[in-house]
């Protein structure tokens, strides 16, 4: 046979093995990057007949606990072993972002590990040294300050793992509405942008289950409440409760369907106090040597419209593959909503993005009627699709032209669903200048960190719309919130007292009805001592007294400042390379979950010498995401899935050869 009859049968085997293993060959841009910015992807999991189990986290159970302004969050996860090999498993988390995480233990059967807390990297070797010694252990990581992951090692077939954890966080009101919020699930993050994160990305790679299928892993919250005033208007719009009340300031409640299901969402709960009160006033508690106080004060009264400047806005529109559906759908309506709101003194422009951009307009347009229509019919038009390019939209949103003698906002909807959250952080740090940047996260459990991390970056207010029906409520307090009133000049002074470390250290303007949140520390307090906050509306200076002896005690207060603290320290990109010393001893000095630190427990004994299958615990799809936010990326083939493949292409390749001879002869 000729060397020309040999070379078309090797292209026609290599033609048959590229149909047969599309998963084995390499896309042309995991070719060209460097091995350092190999970023594994989100994929969806298959449920595999090797004996090994794969799913082994079994239940979930949050018990909270609110005084109305201060929510202690207790996590169960239990995970079991129901196959026939030792197993190591991961499972990745959403948390709060202003959650303090203070504490974990596990038990194994009759024995209880407290959790101690140590720098990161001596944590992780501590963690796996036991895991190669066949010790059984855990260890309890921050992955963003929202995103958490739980890795438990040399679990036996039959053990029954159970890890518990504490939190603590301050819940801020909007109007009166107080709102607490565990989130569901870690939706999956887009990895394109993945390179430009300066943070750890190696989570990312996480399994999914398909749309619908929300496992078989049990899910149950349930609430305890006893605030010190009436509570008032209690109610979840995103989960069904079965509440029982014992008095207008003490009630109980819990999931109406505890289970799986209920899992693919965050879960909120709303409520006021007080009817449209706000509450206000001082707590203080000692911890470690030093005194500690955090004020909550009610903001002054809006001014009329005719008080306020024109408005001049650019809407930043995520329609990104995961954003197809509701969360899109929610977009063109969120929006709708906005724009018939402006008057013509007002002016917008809309700036489309995903893969790449498109803008309404090369400069702002009046309100009108006309230009409004314009801009719904364009956003009619366009379809989710593609990857979440945020950092060059928001770029050239900055750059875009602005509208004279007006008060800029920019507003950005989208669920988030991206890595490089720090990079976006910082450019808006850099060149927010004196326009504000509100945020609107749609889904049904959106990235909290980068909304409401850009959101501090641009000083206001974050907004998440979870499901169609909210929307129009949304779009309405959005309305509020950008008539309300500024109080300026604001500061805190105390009068026979100093006042030290104070989180924020500036108070910024306030832009709608909440309460005005300060954490700090004091010392030199004489017995006449009281904190004043000061500040300059419409109607001239303003000013409020607080007594520190008339103030409550609260033993979550030194916790609950370092968390604040972390919070300046995370927003800002390169703040927590270049600050991790101060993030390493806050950890360490109050038993904090940091970027720095992480909590590790182990069991000394040796329960196995035979080694363990590594397993990651794949997650729903959060309720509304379509399938596109995952589909589109290739998952690794399985083993047994490339044996096979190698056979198919293999027959292939001697049947050609076979039925060449025939044709020869």
């Amino acid at each position: 046979m000729d060397i020309a009859h040999w070379s078309q049968r090797l292209r026609s085997m290599a033609a048959i093995a590229a149909l047969l293993l599309p998963g084995l060959a390499p896309r042309a841009e995991e070719v060209a990057a460097p091995a350092a910015q190999q970023v594994e992807s989100p994929y969806f999991a298959v449920q595999g007949d090797s004996g090994i189990e794969q799913f082994p986290l079994k239940d979930t159970r949050v018990d909270v606990r609110l005084n109305g302004v201060i929510a202690s969050v207790h996590l169960r996860q239990v995970y079991r072993n129901q196959g026939k090999a030792p197993i190591n498993a991961r499972y990745v988390f959403p948390g709060s972002t202003r959650a303090a995480v203070g504490g974990m233990t596990m038990t194994i059967g009759e024995r209880r590990l407290r959790a101690q807390i140590k720098e990161k990297q001596q944590a992780a070797a501590i963690f796996a040294a036991a895991r190669e010694a066949g010790k059984s252990a855990a260890l309890l990581s921050q992955r963003r300050p929202n995103v958490f992951s739980m890795d438990v090692a040399n679990i036996l077939p039959g053990d029954e793992v159970v890890i518990d954890l504490d939190y603590t966080e301050i819940l801020s009101a909007d109007e009166g509405v107080y709102e607490f919020v565990y989130p569901g699930v870690v939706g999956p993050r887009y990895t394109g942008d993945a390179t430009r994160s300066n943070d750890d990305v190696s989570w990312l790679g996480n399994p999914y289950l398909r749309a619908g299928n929300t496992g078989e892993s049990r899910y149950d919250i349930r609430v305890e409440m006893a605030a010190p005033i009436p509570v008032n208007d209690l109610r979840s719009d995103t989960h069904t409760l079965l509440t029982n009340w014992r008095g207008p300031k003490s009630v109980s409640l819990r999931l109406a369907e505890p289970g799986a299901a209920a899992a693919n969402r965050d879960f909120i709960l709303r409520y006021r106090l007080q009817g449209d009160a706000l509450v206000s006033g001082l707590t203080r508690f000692r911890f470690g040597g030093e005194n500690y106080f955090m004020l909550l004060a009610e903001p002054p009264r809006r001014p009329t419209v005719a008080e306020l400047p024109a408005r001049d806005y650019l809407f930043i529109v995520d329609v990104s593959g995961s954003m197809s559906g509701f969360p899109l759908d929610t977009a063109r309506t969120l929006l709708t909503e906005l724009l018939a709101d402006l008057e013509p003194r007002d002016s917008f422009n809309v700036l489309f993005f995903a893969g790449g951009s498109q803008v309404l307009a090369p400069t702002p347009l009046a309100a009108t009627s006309d230009n409004k229509a314009r801009a719904v019919a364009m956003l009619a038009r366009i379809n989710g699709g593609g990857g979440t390019e945020l950092l060059p939209a928001l770029q050239q949103a900055l750059a875009m032209p602005r509208g004279e003698l007006q008060s800029r906002s920019i507003v950005l909807i989208t669920d988030g669903y991206i890595s490089a959250e720090g990079a976006a952080f910082k450019l808006i740090d850099e060149h927010i200048g004196d326009t504000n940047l509100f945020t609107f996260g749609i889904g049904s459990s959106v990235n909290r960190f980068l909304i409401e991390g850009l959101a501090r970056v641009g000083r206001s207010e974050a907004f998440v719309v979870t499901d169609p029906q909210s929307a129009q409520r949304e779009a309405e307090r959005f309305r509020r919130y950008i008539s309300t009133p500024v109080l300026t000049g604001i500061a805190l002074t105390g009068h026979d007292i100093e006042l030290y470390d104070v989180e924020p250290a500036a108070q910024p303007d306030l832009l709608a009805e909440r309460p005005l949140l300060a954490l700090g520390k004091y010392r030199n307090a004489g017995a006449r001592a009281y904190i004043e906050l000061h500040g300059v509306n419409g109607n001239g200076a303003q000013q409020w007294r607080y007594l520190l002896g008339d103030a409550t005690q609260d033993p979550g207060l030194p916790k609950l400042w370092a968390r604040k603290r972390l919070e300046r320290l995370y927003v800002f990109p390169g703040a927590a390379e270049q600050s991790r010393a101060e993030i390493l001893q806050l950890g360490l000095k109050y038993s904090l979950l940091t970027s720095a630190t992480s909590f590790v427990a182990v069991d000394e004994r040796v329960r196995n010498r035979d080694g363990a299958t590594d397993v990651k615990q794949p997650l729903p799809l959060p309720a509304g995401v379509s399938e596109a936010a995952v589909g589109g990326l290739r998952p690794m083939p399985e083993p047994e899935w490339l044996w096979l493949a190698a056979f198919m292409a293999l027959l292939a390749s001697v049947m050609l050869l076979q039925r060449s001879r025939h044709v020869q002869a």
